[in-house]
């Protein structure tokens, strides 16, 4: 795996809740990969199938801006039906 792919694959995976293990693990594999410039295979596939499994989930985690308002909704327009 190569440092582009692995970035992708990082922040990917940012944008679901990991659990404790899985942060440990990511860390400690991209210390490892900045260390030596490689992955271990057995660190590759828990990453590749870690990030298969997240990406079937709905994520929960998205970016907003720090001043974005929330949106405010529209009130509905009557609907003018006439009555006989």
């Amino acid at each position: 795996m190569d440092e582009a792919r692995l970035a992708w694959v990082l922040s990917g995976l940012s944008q679901y809740e990991l659990t404790k293990a899985e942060e440990v693990f990511l860390k400690a594999a991209s210390e490892d990969f900045d260390r030596n410039q490689v992955l271990t295979e057995k660190q590759e596939e828990r990453i590749e199938a870690l990030y298969k499994l997240k990406s079937k989930l709905k994520p929960n985690k998205y970016p907003s801006a720090p001043n974005e308002s929330p949106k405010i909704a529209k009130p509905r327009r009557p609907s003018w039906k006439r009555v006989f």
